[in-house]
């Protein structure tokens, strides 16, 4: 065990776990550019102190900071820390830990034919993840508790983690679960082929969903765009709908991969709002990835609506483009070909960094096109060179992606 890292990682945990409850929304800014209503204070020693961390022990990422000739005693702000790009987690070994403690890794969801990115995980880091993932669902998925959170129908549509070991999201959903469900139901309600393609249990979906109707708890649906394309097709074949009790939300993330057919954001929302029953406002985007340990959301509400303009954008809907991730994490907008920060209303690359990296790598340069938008982003989608995965609805016209 890496006690430098531990110790990082243990003052993290407290940081967040002392605050109580985060809450999302725009917030004043010190000088630094951190929140001032943060549950982690001092963004920017934090990150500094991080990034000299895993200089220190990720042979692999010093390396490339060596190339880019980039040190820790010659940066004094966390926009100068070097940013890895997502396809270096395919070809290298991108972490802090040891083989020995590497209990897990997760893996990018791409199509099969491509190489997954690997990011390694240990109990340790593992913890870190669960504590960066819940406040930051709550804040966004289940922000008012009108109801108790106890007396949510969860159902995941995707496989359950036994069958699906290196996914981030089935990690992500068995946590959800693991905090809101008292009893040994089910909760999952797809599962994997040998070919790694996820399948759903239609069945036992509609019994679920009749379920939450007869008990009148509200429902919580989470998973991946194509899984919902899929489930909605079912029930349009059927003429079947649902009116879910109030309260009732879903989560949907990432793209379509070629596992289904590809809608416009607004016309999945529609057709969830028309065959479920939930209503707009509770229909939340989820942006993460396999590299990252923190999440991204985009909410429903007037006071997150970003006024929709000519650029192409694969979230259409003008009340849940705007995606913040947490205060332990900041996001930039890079140009593709300078790799400096747009302006807003200006369209980049997303580069996150993220504490909850403790054990790998904070700097993450994606290949994911967006629109800087105040503190937050709207996404565009895969940059025209990238490999389809995420929230691949299209491909971008004009320059390839550069790696800064």
């Amino acid at each position: 065990m890496n006690q430098e890292l531990s110790d990082f990682a243990a003052r993290w945990r407290r940081a967040i776990s002392s605050e109580g409850r985060v809450t999302r929304g725009p917030d004043s800014k010190n000088e630094n550019g951190d929140s001032c209503n943060s549950p982690l204070r001092g963004f920017n020693a934090l990150a500094l102190e991080l990034f000299a961390l895993q200089f220190k022990h990720n042979a692999a990422y010093r390396k490339i900071c060596e190339a880019r000739e980039v040190t820790p005693e010659f940066i004094e702000h966390w926009t100068q820390i070097p940013a890895v790009p997502t396809s270096a987690f395919k070809e290298l070994e991108l972490t802090c830990l040891p083989p020995e403690e590497r209990t897990a890794v997760f893996h990018s969801s791409g199509t099969t034919a491509q190489k997954p990115s690997r990011h390694f995980h240990s109990v340790e880091s593992l913890n870190v993840y669960e504590t960066s993932l819940w406040p930051w669902f709550l804040a966004n998925v289940w922000p008012d508790l009108r109801f108790a959170i106890y007396d949510l129908r969860l159902i995941c549509l995707t496989p359950p983690p036994v069958q699906a070991r290196h996914s981030s999201l089935v990690h992500m959903l068995e946590t959800v679960r693991s905090r809101v469900c008292e009893s040994a139901g089910r909760s999952f309600f797809g599962s994997a082929a040998s070919d790694g393609s996820w399948t759903l249990d239609f069945d036992a979906v509609l019994a679920a969903l009749n379920s939450s109707l007869v008990t009148r708890h509200p429902s919580l649906l989470l998973g991946t765009a194509f899984s919902f394309v899929h489930l909605l097709d079912f029930l349009a074949a059927r003429d079947l709908r649902f009116q879910l009790p109030a309260g009732s939300r879903v989560m949907e993330t990432g793209g379509y991969k070629n596992r289904s057919r590809a809608l416009p954001k607004e016309e999945l929302h529609a057709l969830i709002a028309e065959r479920l029953g939930v209503t707009p406002e509770n229909i939340i985007c989820e942006y993460g990835m396999s590299e990252l340990s923190s999440q991204a959301y985009a909410v429903a509400g007037d006071k997150w609506q970003v006024a929709r303009e000519t650029t192409p954008s694969c979230h259409l809907s003008p009340v849940t483009c705007h995606f913040q991730f947490p205060p332990w994490a900041r996001v930039q907008i890079v140009s593709p070909e300078t790799g400096r920060e747009v302006a807003h209303g200006e369209s980049g690359l997303v580069r996150v960094f993220d504490l909850a990296n403790v054990f790998s790598v904070m700097a993450i340069q994606t290949e994911d096109m967006a629109v800087r938008r105040g503190d937050g982003f709207e996404l565009i989608g895969r940059a025209q060179a990238a490999e389809p995965r995420g929230c691949s609805l299209m491909m971008l016209e004009g320059s390839a992606s550069s790696l800064p």
